[in-house]
């Protein structure tokens, strides 16, 4: 007999094939400034910019992640009701840069509390609204140790991001460990061209988020097989 979780997941499921059959498709990225748009003059870039054209023509992506914030500030500044009031079908939520930030900071929050406090309630009110959450764990800093493996400071909020994904049976893209694999591949010379100075090892050059918005996709179709129908060939 099914439990009620499975026949909710089973009846976005069918919600999500309606939408796509009937018309437009939305989905709504949200995060923080390694997924957001920026000007057209700007050298730094976000992942997000780079999904539209992965998919379909009646599917809209709307990217209202915002540099800075982190899964505290996104809602207290009203951007999560901004949002769910585009009614979007699927949201693809990434935060964890500035939740690792120093707990004196505002946008601050602890990997085992309210970070995982506020990504179930990220879960709660997207089903609530119809929507279908799926979780973007934050990437890694291409910052390298002495004996050339990368630093780990968002590793306990990706695994955080993967423990309530489990709890809650949320579709879920690791780009912590994809990204890591990316960056040890090329190593730190060889990847300076993803970051968009080469001082900075967070932020993305266009390259280095074509190469993010490339994994994410990877496991975004895979996790949601819904979306397979509405990519381009």
């Amino acid at each position: 007999m099914k439990t009620a979780m499975n026949i909710f997941l089973g009846v976005l499921a069918v919600m999500g094939a309606a939408a796509a059959a009937e018309g437009e498709v939305r989905l709504a990225i949200i995060g923080d400034s390694t997924v957001c748009n920026y000007p057209g003059n700007s050298v730094t870039r976000g992942w997000g910019e780079f999904i539209q054209p992965a998919f379909k023509e009646q599917v809209r992506v709307i990217n209202l992640a915002r540099s800075g914030r982190s899964t505290k500030t996104f809602i207290k500044e009203g951007l999560w009701k901004k949002t769910l009031a585009e009614k979007p079908q699927f949201i693809l939520i990434q935060f964890g840069h500035n939740d690792s930030h120093a707990r004196e900071k505002p946008e601050a929050t602890a990997a085992e509390g309210d970070y995982k406090d506020n990504l179930r309630r990220y879960i709660a009110e997207a089903r609530a609204a119809g929507a279908q959450p799926v979780f973007v764990t934050p990437m890694h800093r291409r910052t390298f140790k002495p004996d050339g493996t990368l630093t780990t400071e968002l590793q306990p909020y990706a695994e955080a991001m993967k423990q309530v994904a489990a709890e809650l049976k949320v579709p879920l893209v690791d780009l912590f460990a994809m990204s890591g694999e990316l960056f040890l591949k090329a190593g730190d010379a060889g990847g300076v061209d993803l970051n968009c100075k080469p001082a900075d090892r967070t932020h993305f050059s266009a390259k280095g988020a074509q190469a993010m918005a490339a994994l994410v996709l990877k496991e975004l179709i895979p996790a949601v097989p819904e979306l397979k129908p509405l990519l381009q060939k």
